[in-house]
């Protein structure tokens, strides 16, 4: 069952492709700067997750100014998701839940994706949207069951705007 408003978001520290190789994000060390925006997605190098990244990657600068980070958290490796990123000019810190912990932990993993095409694959993220204030508090939390159905990204905007 995915995580709801008023939990306290689990910890967690995944890899990221950074310019000199592997960096680490833990989240409980980004808690209290800054409200922090999760994104699931599925899958690099999908069409959605494509569209979906680089609509949020357009708009970093709205983000910001709403005192918030954004990240994006997919199943794949750090070295896959950097080539994904430099291919399709996404700006956001791509995390690699390679083990699909974290997507188990916030409650949002397929136990079979897309099961209508035949792929045994569970575990992957289903698309979702967290925003987490600074007190690590969960204020937004949508999650979608088709991978093609975006989060609706003027309600996580407006709850960056009510957190102030």
């Amino acid at each position: 069952m995915p995580l709801t408003t008023g939990t306290k978001a689990p910890d967690f520290t995944l890899v990221t492709k950074g310019a000199e190789g592997p960096e680490l994000f833990t989240l409980s060390e980004k808690v209290g700067a800054k409200n922090i925006v999760l994104l699931f997605v599925p899958m690099a190098f999908t069409g959605v997750c494509t569209e979906e990244f680089c609509a949020i990657s357009n708009e970093i600068s709205d983000y910001e100014a709403l005192d918030a980070t954004v990240v994006g958290i997919s199943g794949d490796n750090p070295f896959a998701q950097a080539a994904w990123a430099e291919k399709e000019g996404i700006k956001l810190p791509l995390l690699s839940d390679y083990e699909h912990k974290v997507a188990a932990d916030y409650g949002i993993a397929y136990e079979q994706f897309l099961p209508e095409a035949n792929l045994i694959m569970g575990g992957v993220a289903k698309r979702s949207a967290f925003v987490i204030d600074k007190a690590g508090v969960i204020q937004y939390a949508e999650v979608q069951d088709h991978p093609k159905d975006l989060p609706d990204f003027d309600k996580v905007k407006e709850t960056l705007k009510s957190l102030g």
